[in-house]
């Protein structure tokens, strides 16, 4: 019976308890579900995520910074985010799926969104040029939307009142997604700066597919279809 059982672990158990603690510990991945990225990630992308970063932020040590590209959970009281289903199948329980975003900010900076334009400590946000000129060229900026001159706009979730400026609290990061088109992404101006303790990581690496079209161009619909075109280009590539 013993050789029976060491027989096992070594052939299934063993393996299974390295990948756990692997992808807990060490790294792990996920796949873009969404626009909410474009242009930067498109949806089916497969990232990269060290784990081992986000448990030592959580621990004091570092922390992340602007610019980066990160992968949470909605705060818990953010009820509209709760859901139960995957993948399309129903589920007995409720969960808070991964969203995956740009940090714009860090605990105690001040963030002004106004006619689509954010500013962070009163000055603009370094990427947003590039974001801001391709959403410009698809004729999908949204400039007038509630969304697009509030810092925190609660009422996307069906409360609260909004505000244009924001200070971020302690412990915390806001983050907005790419699509700056009307609906484009839910984020931190709908549900709030999200707690690092809800981070799993940065989103350090895509690694999937291997190739992709040179250019994306979105609809200005609620269809939000993606028309791929142009050469291919190496996809596999480190995210700042």
């Amino acid at each position: 019976m013993n050789r029976r059982l060491h027989a096992f672990w070594n052939s299934w158990l063993g393996s299974v308890l390295i990948v756990v603690l692997f992808t807990q510990a060490a790294a792990t991945g996920l796949r873009v579900d969404g626009v909410s990225m474009l242009p930067n990630l498109r949806h089916g992308e497969f990232v990269i995520i060290p784990k081992y970063e986000g448990w030592a932020h959580r621990l004091g040590l570092g922390t992340y910074a602007r610019g980066d590209v990160i992968v949470f959970k909605p705060p818990r009281d953010a009820d509209a985010e709760w859901t139960r289903t995957w993948r399309g199948l129903p589920l007995p329980w409720a969960y808070r799926p991964y969203l995956i975003k740009r940090v714009v900010a860090l605990p105690g900076d001040h963030v002004r969104i106004h006619a689509g334009v954010v500013t962070v400590n009163g000055q603009p946000v370094p990427r947003d040029a590039d974001t801001t000129a391709y959403w410009r060229a698809q004729g999908c900026w949204d400039t007038a939307s509630t969304t697009a001159n509030l810092a925190h706009d609660p009422r996307v979730l069906g409360e609260g009142h909004g505000t244009e400026t924001l200070t971020v609290p302690p412990g915390t990061v806001y983050v907005l997604g790419d699509n700056r088109s009307p609906g484009g992404s839910v984020d931190s101006r709908a549900f709030g700066p999200v707690p690092l303790s809800d981070v799993a990581g940065r989103a350090a690496l895509s690694v999937w597919p291997l190739l992709r079209h040179r250019d994306a161009r979105s609809e200005c619909s609620a269809t939000r279809a993606v028309h791929l075109s142009g050469p291919l280009t190496l996809n596999v590539r480190a995210h700042p």
